[in-house]
């Protein structure tokens, strides 16, 4: 790759300078933070800087770099400038739709202070790795960015980030990438405990699928009872390097009935048949990355009724941690294992638990010296006095499919979270709620452009009102021509009212292209999970 050099990032001079870069956070921590009067220049690379071969496997994947552009509410301050760059271009149509959510701000002023850069490259690469390849772009972007009075911000962050903030001299407001070890399964599982957070039994990490064999024997020794485990690749994300190990067909080696080295051999020859989350995964091909990612093995979490909520946060460069939001997430897929989507707030039974958990993990975060958002996933199981047992699943240290809805109510209302109830209230003081999907998929809505999608909110009255802070935001409006995709945030001042606001939408989607119903509906009750998903 002629004129890329990722070897400044590792060495000890290049980290020497990003530190130095990240410390100019922490000075200039107080102004970025007040929004609507610093004088900011915003790079934001909505790189999926993730497994590509995971991320194959997601429908429109491409689009899913539209996921940040909730930063473009930003703009609301006249006076932060924002540069957004994508592999491939955005329609102009979108665009216009989230500079025209701006309350008290001329489109052609937020327009002005916009710089929208593309590489026009949709190869299956990260977007930070494709800007590094192009020298001109990284120079382009030099000349754009004030280095004194800029910061870049990402989905997630890697070595690529690390060295496209050090190539342009500013800082990255993200986790240094020397610490993700601790938002991988391993990692997560250690700091779980560090904090006191209750988790599921698992494994250690291991490298071979014979020391797969022979920590999975050793977790059922320990658990006689257990009639399932999670397989999981340490490094994976909505559901994916998950598999589930089904042990209902090995008694006859059970605890207590056969030998240990009886038990891990035919734990090992039926590995040849988990059950996969994607149809089209192997054992072949999932074994095959065990010596590249590690594994682990993890307790089947059991339960008549189960949820997935979750617990968002985030760590300033002063050290602060702050919780941002809870959710109960909507999961799907054959096996209840891929995000859909999410409601806000999670239930009012363990959302102030949520919190409890989730500050603790925050603090030893902070302690490691992380920065920036993180997330805990749960599996939570109604016992039979009503409550619910909570179980820690797994860290994701970067945005999520949470993220961008919640930051899109942020924004737009000026509201703020309050932490005695786990409640978002708006300026006049009232709740906020929404129901949110990336995943409303249907092939009927294929060939809708966005200008069609511009004339169905308009024609049904479906868009965001900024004087009763109700209504739809749409995200990946990219997608849906091409693939029927598409996502959405419905928010309503009651989580009735969001839900009828949402399927209004659907309603409306569904009669302008004479669809059946749709496939994401979520239900009253939340589906069954596996253990982990982020």
């Amino acid at each position: 790759m002629q004129g890329l050099n990722l070897s400044l990032s590792g060495h000890p001079q290049g980290l020497e300078q990003f530190q130095q870069l990240q410390a100019q956070l922490r000075d200039r921590w107080q102004s970025i933070e007040q929004q609507d009067q610093g004088d900011w220049d915003i790079l934001v690379v909505p790189s999926l800087s993730l497994d590509q071969r995971e991320l194959q496997k997601i429908t429109g994947v491409h689009y899913y770099e539209e996921r940040l552009l909730f930063s473009l509410i930003r703009l609301r301050n006249p006076r932060t400038r924002l540069i957004y760059i994508t592999s491939q271009p955005i329609h102009p149509s979108v665009i216009d739709y989230y500079l025209q959510l701006l309350p008290g701000v001329p489109f052609s002023h937020a327009r002005e202070r916009l710089l929208l850069l593309c590489t026009y490259d949709t190869s299956f690469k990260s977007l930070s790795q494709k800007i590094l390849e192009r020298p001109r772009l990284v120079n382009r972007l030099r000349r754009a960015i004030r280095s004194d009075r800029a910061y870049m911000t990402c989905f997630n962050s890697t070595f690529h980030e690390r060295e496209l903030a050090l190539q342009l001299g500013i800082p990255l407001l993200a986790v240094d990438p020397d610490l993700l070890y601790w938002g991988t399964k391993s990692g997560s599982r250690q700091i779980f405990a560090e904090a006191g957070v209750p988790h599921p039994d698992g494994s250690e990490l291991v490298w071979n699928p014979d020391d797969l064999a022979a920590v999975a024997s050793d977790l059922w020794e320990r658990q006689p009872a257990l009639t399932r485990m999670v397989v999981k690749l340490n490094e994976g994300f909505s559901g994916g390097g998950n598999a589930l190990l089904d042990l209902r067909s090995l008694q006859h080696v059970a605890p207590g009935v056969g030998s240990a080295q009886a038990r891990t051999a035919a734990i090992r020859e039926r590995f040849d048949s988990l059950g996969f989350q994607c149809d089209t995964e192997t054992w072949l091909n999932f074994s095959s990355r065990i010596a590249e990612l590690g594994a682990i093995v993890e307790a089947f979490v059991e339960g008549e009724e189960k949820r997935s909520p979750s617990v968002q946060g985030r760590i300033t460069p002063t050290g602060a941690v702050e919780i941002l939001s809870t959710h109960d997430q909507i999961l799907g897929g054959p096996d209840g294992q891929v995000f859909l989507g999410c409601r806000f707030p999670a239930d009012d039974a363990y959302r102030l638990k949520l919190q409890e958990y989730g500050l603790r993990v925050g603090e030893n975060l902070a302690a490691k010296g992380a920065l920036e958002r993180f997330s805990l996933d749960f599996v939570a199981v109604r016992q039979p006095d009503q409550s619910w047992d909570l179980q820690a699943i797994e860290i994701n240290l970067r945005k999520g499919g949470t993220t961008h809805p919640f930051m899109t109510l942020k924004l737009l209302t000026y509201g703020t979270y309050d932490l005695d109830s786990g409640l978002f209230y708006n300026q006049q003081g009232c709740p906020k709620y929404y129901i949110a999907t990336d995943n409303l998929h249907k092939p009927d809505y294929t060939g809708l452009i966005p200008s069609d999608l511009m004339d169905i909110i308009a024609q049904h009255h479906l868009h965001f009102n900024s004087t009763t802070e109700t209504g739809t935001v749409f995200h990946l409006i990219g997608c849906l021509s091409e693939f029927g995709k598409l996502g959405l945030t419905s928010i309503g001042n009651s989580p009735q009212e969001a839900q009828a606001i949402y399927d209004r939408v659907i309603q409306a989607l569904d009669e302008e292209t004479h669809s059946p119903p749709a496939e994401f509906s979520p239900p009253p009750s939340f589906r069954n999970t596996w253990n982990g998903r982020s």
